[in-house]
Order: C-alpha cells, then structure tokens, then sequence
C-alpha cells in the first residue's frame, strides 16, 4: 500500500479481503497435502496437536477444541508450562518466554503425543526460537509437521534459533498465510503501518483444511469427528461423549 491510502474501516475491510481472496485462491495445493496428513492422522486414531505463541495462539484455537472442528485435536501452550508442569506462574511474565528454545522440550513433553499424531505449528514470523526449536522436536520424534506462517515475513528476518532455520525449513507441508513484512496493511504519513492480517488469514487456513479434512473422510466413508457447539441442545452431551474416545489425550481447559 503506498503512503497515500487512506486509515480506516473500509480501507482495512477492502485489503483485508482482497488478501484472503488471494489467500484463498493461492493455497489450493497445501491446503490439500494439509488435509490429507489431518485426515491419515484421525483415521490412524491420532490427534492433531497445534501450537503456536504469541497471537498465533489464536490460531492453535481454531485447530484444537472449536464447533465445527475436529474432535481429536490438542492445544499446547506456554501456560502449560505451570498449569501441567507445575512451575512457577512468575515464568510466565518473561515477555522473552517465546524467544527461549528451552521451553520446547517440556512442553512436548507434557503433552505426551503418540508417535501417530500430527503437528500443526503456528508462527507468523517463523523465527522464534520457541517455535522452531518445538518443531525440531517434532521432527526428531518422526511426526509429521504443518506449518503456517507468512513466508514474505520470515524469509526477510535472520532466524533466532541456533540452527539457523525457520519453522517452514522443518515442515512437511507449509501454509503461507499471507501476510506482508510486518504483519500490517496500511501505509501511514510517519511510514509505520497499521492494521494486522495474519490472525485472520491463518484462521482461513484452518478451516480450509478442517473442511477438505472432513470431504476426504466422508469420501473414505468416515464419519468425520466434529464438535457441535455446546451452545446448542444436545451439543455438550454429543462432544463428551466423542471426547472420551481421546480421554487422555486431549486437553480442554477454561483458556
């Protein structure tokens, strides 16, 4: 966007779709190798579990745990660090907390995936060391990895991690969710820009593969295992019930 745009509802409305639209349009093909690792990954009675730091937490809840999505899912979290692990809430005060690779190993370890679950990690930078460093845990535990990040961003920034790779260097499959350098669409007199795309972008993402997800199960005669809303009658019911397939598996906290 040049300086001259204009600052306001309609201005972020207008780009904010047309960079969806493109989204949408240019992510045909990782969107389905994203749908067939999720939908190998239910079939094989796996759980897709998402991560991400930062507001690409935000992301990891539209994976795990949402009406409409997929039962067999699990969210990790910097919290888990406390409420799992029991350390002290203080660690969660370091605005750094991201940026520590050392944090990776126990957060996989506390959610004791199986060797058969997937992995979605979310980072639109795709550079700090929390999220790569989990994503090399990944890898050398031989799970499957789907990335989502912005591609224009993280290939313009030096990686933080100590291997020298990005988060979409150790996926499988890698969702761009196309957001600019910056994460910000526009343009203001000062040359700093306002206005974040990836939050929404990503959330696109997710539920492009959630419903290419559900087609290829339904194609395999599957019954696909989706959560109805709790806010409709019967849904709470119906959600447990699925959910005790994965007893121990999953995690559905208040956050």
């Amino acid at each position: 966007m040049s300086a001259a745009t204009s600052i306001g509802a309609e201005s972020s409305a207008a780009e904010l779709l047309r960079r969806l639209s493109d989204v949408a349009s240019s992510s045909g093909t990782q969107v389905g190798a994203a749908a067939r690792l999720f939908a190998k990954c239910v079939a094989a009675d796996g759980v897709i579990q998402a991560f991400g730091t930062g507001h690409s937490q935000g992301t990891a809840l539209e994976v795990a745990g949402r009406a409409g999505g997929l039962i067999p899912t699990n969210r990790i979290a910097l919290t888990d660090l406390v409420q799992f692990g029991g350390e002290d809430p203080a660690v969660l005060a370091d605005p750094m907390l991201e940026r520590r690779g050392d944090v990776a190993a126990r957060l996989y370890e506390l959610a004791a995936p199986a060797p058969r679950d997937l992995f979605v990690i979310a980072s639109s930078s795709g550079v700090n060391s929390a999220v790569v460093e989990m994503a090399h845990e990944v890898k050398a535990n031989g799970h499957e990895l789907v990335a989502i990040t912005s591609v224009a961003h993280s290939t313009r920034v030096e990686p933080r991690h100590e291997s020298g790779k990005r988060l979409a260097d150790l996926a499988d499959v890698t969702l761009d969710n196309g957001a600019p350098f910056g994460d910000t669409l526009l343009a203001m007199p000062d040359g700093t820009s306002a206005g974040a795309v990836s939050s929404l972008s990503a959330a696109l993402l997710v539920q492009m593969v959630v419903a290419e997800t559900v087609r290829l199960l339904l194609d395999a005669g599957t019954t696909p295992p989706v959560y109805v809303s709790n806010n409709v009658p019967g849904g709470h019911e119906r959600n447990l019930e699925l959910e005790a397939r994965y007893a121990g598996r999953i995690r559905r906290t208040a956050s």
